[in-house]
C-alpha cells in the first residue's frame, strides 16, 4: 500500500532528530522520490510545451522524469530519466563554469553582473535602459555575453566536450533540428547580441557568438545528466564518483549562488521561498538542482508554466524540499553539532 505524505514525512527523521533516515536508507529516498513523481504527474496538464522554437513543440506534454544522485553514488529515479531533450537555458551553467575556468571570477564578472533582473529571461528592457552590462549570466543577455567571452578561445566541440565532462555523460550531442530551429527563430537573441555590440561590451563577433550560443542550447541531455551536474556543484566542484575536480570550489559557490537567486527565470524568488535549492531551469523542460553536500537532482518535464519552468518539476521539488528538509535555510541539528 502506498504511504501518505504524512507517513513519509514522519519517517524522514528518526526519533532523536539526528541524521534523516533517507540519508542512510535508500528505500526511504526512493519512496519519497516516487511520491514526488506522482505529485508532479498530477499537474502536467496545467502546463504547455514551449512552441516559440518549433522543434520544442514536438515534446510530449505528459513526459516526466525525476532522478536523484547522492554523493555516495546512489542513484534513484522515476519516469522518463533517459529521454534526450535539449539543454536550453541550463546550458548557461555549463558556459559560465567554462568561462570561470578560463578567466576566473574577477574577469568574468567585469563583463556581466550578479544581480537578479526580475524580468523574463529574454527581456532587453534593463539592458537597454538601466545598464550597459547584462544583470546576470542566467538570463539570455548575460549568457550571450559569457559566450562572447568564450567565442574567441573555444569552439562548439570544446563546449560539447566540457558539457559531457561536467555531466559525466559521453552521449550528449548536438540536436541538429533544434539547432536549426533555434537559429531560424532566434531574432530576439540577435537583437540582444547586437545591442551588446552597440554598447561596446560584446567580446566577439555577434554572429560567431550567436552560432555558439544556439549550438549550446541545442545539446541533447537527460534528467540523469542534470542530476550529475547538480551533484558536482553540490560537492564543491568535485565529482565524488570519479574524484575529478571539475571546477574550483569558489567557482561552484558562485554558480550555486547565481542559481539560487536567478536560476528559475523571474520565478526565482518564489522558488527560493517554497523550495530553497540552487536550481537552473530550461524551456526544454529540464531542471538541474544542487543540494549542498548531499545530492544532485535532475528533472525532465516539458510542460511549462508561464515563466518557462517545468510545472511537474516545481511540484515535485517543493514536495522533496519539505519532506527531506533540503531548503538551504532548514535547521539541521547534526550539522550544527558536528
Amino acid at each position: 500500500m502506498d504511504k501518505t505524505a504524512a507517513q513519509l514525512d514522519a519517517q524522514s527523521t528518526n526519533e532523536n532528530d539526528e541524521l534523516p533516515d533517507w540519508q542512510h536508507d535508500v528505500r526511504v529516498l526512493q519512496e519519497h522520490l516516487q511520491y514526488a513523481f506522482v505529485q508532479g504527474c498530477k499537474v502536467l496538464g496545467q502546463g504547455r510545451v514551449a512552441d516559440y522554437i518549433p522543434e520544442l513543440a514536438r515534446a510530449d506534454t505528459y513526459a516526466f522524469g525525476l532522478v536523484a544522485q547522492k554523493t555516495d553514488g546512489t542513484v534513484v529515479s522515476c519516469g522518463d530519466v533517459d529521454t534526450r531533450f535539449s539543454i536550453q537555458s541550463v546550458g548557461k551553467v555549463i558556459t559560465l563554469a567554462m568561462a570561470l575556468k578560463l578567466f576566473d571570477i574577477e574577469e568574468v564578472f567585469s563583463h556581466v553582473l550578479m544581480e537578479p533582473s526580475g524580468d523574463s529571461f529574454s527581456s532587453i528592457i534593463k539592458l537597454d535602459t538601466k545598464s550597459d552590462l547584462p544583470y546576470n549570466p542566467m538570463i539570455n543577455a548575460g549568457a550571450i555575453q559569457v559566450v562572447s567571452l568564450l567565442a574567441n578561445h573555444v569552439n562548439s566541440q570544446d563546449v560539447l566536450q566540457f558539457a559531457r565532462y561536467m555531466c559525466m555523460d559521453p552521449d550528449i550531442d548536438l540536436n541538429e533540428p533544434v539547432y536549426h530551429s533555434e537559429a531560424q527563430t532566434g531574432d530576439r537573441n540577435r537583437a540582444i547580441a547586437y545591442l551588446l555590440k552597440s554598447k561596446g561590451v560584446l567580446m566577439a563577433d555577434p554572429e560567431e557568438t550567436l552560432d555558439l550560443y544556439f549550438r549550446l542550447c541545442a545539446l541533447n541531455v537527460t534528467a540523469k545528466s542534470w542530476a550529475t551536474l547538480g551533484l558536482v556543484l553540490a560537492n564543491d566542484g568535485e565529482n565524488p564518483i570519479t574524484s575529478q575536480h571539475v571546477i574550483a570550489p569558489n567557482h561552484a559557490r558562485a554558480i550555486n549562488s547565481l542559481m539560487f537567486t536567478c536560476g528559475m527565470y523571474d520565478g526565482s524568488g518564489e522558488f527560493g521561498v517554497k523550495v530553497g535549492i540552487p536550481a537552473k531551469s530550461g524551456v526544454g523542460g529540464g531542471i538541474a538542482c544542487s543540494v549542498k553536500g548531499r545530492m544532485g537532482i535532475g528533472v525532465y518535464g516539458p510542460a511549462l508554466d508561464e515563466k518557462g519552468n517545468s510545472v511537474g518539476g516545481l511540484a515535485a521539488l517543493e514536495y522533496l524540499s519539505h519532506a527531506l528538509h533540503l531548503h538551504v535555510f532548514d535547521y539541521h541539528p547534526y550539522i550544527v553539532e558536528g
